[in-house]
């Protein structure tokens, strides 16, 4: 924390984070530490509990190879989305620049609606996708500790009630703080998990291989490493300095990535052909399975705590990302007065689609990787960044190197990908 006569007036940033306290004019920059947790929070979210089931089919190492496939592309379309923000807020002198807003001063109106209705779609999709999972496990949670027969529709309510309340009740900077204690007890719950899982493992189920299968997985694991909603919220809080962003990004990222191969492996591997004749090939969970103590009773339990904490880190992210959606749409203002109105135009719709479908689950996840990941990662990033670097020649820092070579390359894979999930 500077008092405004400490500070370097020649930093190339823009200072976002100031606030009076008393006489004094308080700079509380964001930290790396922070954005990091926040980026790595939001991706490991329900995607990651999504990855075994579609995974099962192709075996470890050909998922492990798309994974890795995919993270590059990810990390790719997140430096794009950071690169534009960088260039509207060295343009227009602002700290807060929405996508969006972007969007609609580069792309025009036709663009703006597409990414619009794709980024609302999207957040709707996921937000649907994590209350219906959480609270499918806590449900689960209560039944195998009191045997109580609750409903399926009072858990999704449960979860998206709990978790509304705290971040209506929290402030910014508490909630950054129980966030990077949620993202603690993640990485705490995986290491123990995979410890644990690794006694599990069947040396012949990690074998299996079908490269063909694969298709099916790509939206999934497009959802699954997709965190770029938070990328704004990212350069504000680090006041645009391009190179803390970047790291952010590549690390906050890249921590994922290596828990999503390492809990693959893991959870393929603990899969026993037994396991497949009783439940059946059909939607054939493995989590499931696991959670239910079919592999042992501390694994099961880690498996729950892991899964129940990574949707909320998640859903933190995601509802941050609606929140940012709304207010760049003017729907509502930044006072205390519209908080009510905002968070329950955020919650209820998630809540009400989940308790009419609990199993909605994984279509949610597969439509929305499919649809708006693509446009949103891929092909509206990539426009924008061609027509800045075309425009703002020299405010212009390019965070992707390839030129438009690059951006043509990034724009062909978010097609196929949409062609793909839609064959």
């Amino acid at each position: 924390m500077k008092t405004i006569d400490k500070l370097n007036i020649s930093d190339n940033r823009l200072f976002s984070n100031l606030s009076f306290d008393k006489n004094k004019l308080i700079h509380k920059p964001g930290s790396v530490v922070g954005s990091t947790a926040l980026i790595a929070g939001t991706t490991v979210g329900a995607g990651i509990l999504a990855l075994p089931a579609v995974t099962l089919p192709t075996g470890v190492l050909p998922s492990t190879a798309l994974l890795i496939g995919v993270w590059l592309y990810a990390v790719v379309s997140a430096l794009l989305i950071a690169e534009v923000i960088l260039n509207g807020m060295r343009y227009s002198g602002r700290a807060n620049n929405g996508l969006l807003a972007i969007v609609d001063s580069t792309l025009g109106k036709v663009g703006a609606l597409a990414a619009g209705g794709a980024y609302l779609f999207l957040h709707y999709a996921l937000l649907i996708a994590y209350v219906s999972q959480g609270g499918e496990i806590l449900i689960s949670a209560v039944k195998g500790i009191w045997d109580l027969p609750v409903p399926a529709w009072m858990g999704s309510t449960s979860f998206a009630l709990i978790f509304g309340s705290i971040l209506y009740l929290g402030r910014d900077r508490f909630i950054e703080k129980l966030n990077s204690f949620f993202v603690a007890i993640v990485i705490a719950s995986f290491i123990g998990l995979l410890v644990l899982g690794a006694t599990q493992i069947h040396p012949t189920s990690l074998l299996s291989q079908d490269w063909g299968a694969l298709t099916p997985a790509l939206s999934v694991m497009l959802v699954a490493l997709f965190f770029h909603n938070i990328v704004p919220v990212v350069a504000t809080q680090l006041e645009g300095d391009a190179r803390k962003v970047r790291q952010s990004i590549v690390i906050g990222s890249g921590i994922p990535l290596i828990m999503f191969v390492l809990w693959n492996a893991v959870i393929l591997g603990s899969v026993t052909p037994t396991m497949l004749e009783n439940f059946g090939n059909n939607h054939f969970d493995p989590l499931q399975v696991l959670r239910a103590g079919d592999a042992g009773q501390w694994l099961g339990i880690l498996v729950t705590v892991f899964s129940e904490f990574a949707i909320a880190t998640s859903f933190i992210g995601f509802f941050y990302g609606l929140q940012d959606l709304f207010r760049d749409m003017n729907l509502f203002a930044e006072n205390d007065s519209q908080r009510l109105p905002l968070i329950s135009l955020i919650l209820f719709p998630p809540m009400g689609f989940s308790a009419i479908n609990p199993n909605i689950f994984f279509t949610a996840l597969d439509y929305a990787g499919t649809f708006s990941v693509s446009i949103l990662g891929g092909i509206i990033p990539a426009a924008i960044a061609w027509k800045q670097r075309d425009a703002y020649k020299e405010l212009n820092q390019p965070l992707v190197p390839g030129g438009k070579v690059m951006l043509v390359i990034m724009i062909s894979i978010a097609l196929m990908a949409v062609a793909l999930g839609s064959w």
